[in-house]
């Protein structure tokens, strides 16, 4: 790697994270912690306001920003596989937002990169939930980033039907199926939910908060306990 685009490597990695250690950043780099300093001065020699020092670690000050990128052929091309795989499977008005995200990616790459970008070979059917499964997906997705409960009337695999109030959590795509994660009220525990089988759902004026033991993170632990002790029941 040249050391032009180390220090350009160097000030990404450090503008993406809350804190990075020179450790790290060597050995994302796969040099000594050494150089890690000497190119850190550099950097700071030139005007890039990195924040703290050795032994400690670095961020960036708030605000400090680069041009836009230049993505390399092989990048450019690797978007357009994730969105030509993503798309039939997001709900519509994601879809539309990654194509057009995509469309200033390649209006602004050279023209042999931006051909070998779009003529690449991999295609996704045009199979994915129906319309209304992916509006119920929209609708979950926003209130799950606005923090809004969300009131449901649910059918499950048995055909019973009940009437919940769940904090969603996030949206999984399990190849087939979209599921929602929540924390439902109604249960006082997490719950998943096949979008597919959400009769009807309203977004309430209500917002929540984060609060211990009803996060997403939270439910993840859960999930890895579970898992960690069904393993050790088995090879007991």
């Amino acid at each position: 790697m040249r050391r032009a685009e180390r220090l350009f490597q160097i000030v990404q990695l450090i503008r993406g994270r809350r804190l990075s250690t020179a450790r790290f950043l060597a050995e994302r780099l796969e040099v000594s912690e050494r150089t890690v300093y000497r190119d850190v001065a550099d950097l700071l020699a030139q005007g890039v306001p990195i924040e703290g020092e050795a032994g400690v670690g670095y961020r960036m000050r708030a605000g400090f920003d680069l041009p836009p990128l230049m993505f390399t052929t092989d990048e450019a091309r690797a978007l357009v596989a994730a969105v030509r795989l993503a798309q039939p499977r997001l709900d519509t008005a994601l879809a539309a937002q990654a194509e057009g995200a995509l469309s200033k990616i390649l209006a602004v790459l050279p023209a042999p990169a931006r051909a070998a970008a779009e003529s690449l070979a991999i295609y996704a059917p045009p199979v994915g939930p129906d319309m209304a499964t992916r509006e119920r997906l929209q609708a979950l997705r926003e209130a799950a980033e606005a923090r809004r409960v969300v009131r449901l009337r649910y059918l499950d695999l048995k055909g019973r039907v009940s009437e919940r109030r769940v904090r969603p959590l996030g949206c999984f795509y399990w190849s087939e199926v979209w599921t929602l994660a929540a924390w439902c009220e109604v249960r006082e525990d997490f719950r998943n939910f096949r979008v597919d089988r959400i009769e009807r759902l309203d977004r309430l004026d209500e917002t929540f908060r984060d609060e211990p033991g009803k996060t997403l993170a939270d439910m993840f632990r859960q999930v890895e306990g579970e898992m960690t002790e069904r393993d050790r029941s088995t090879d007991a």
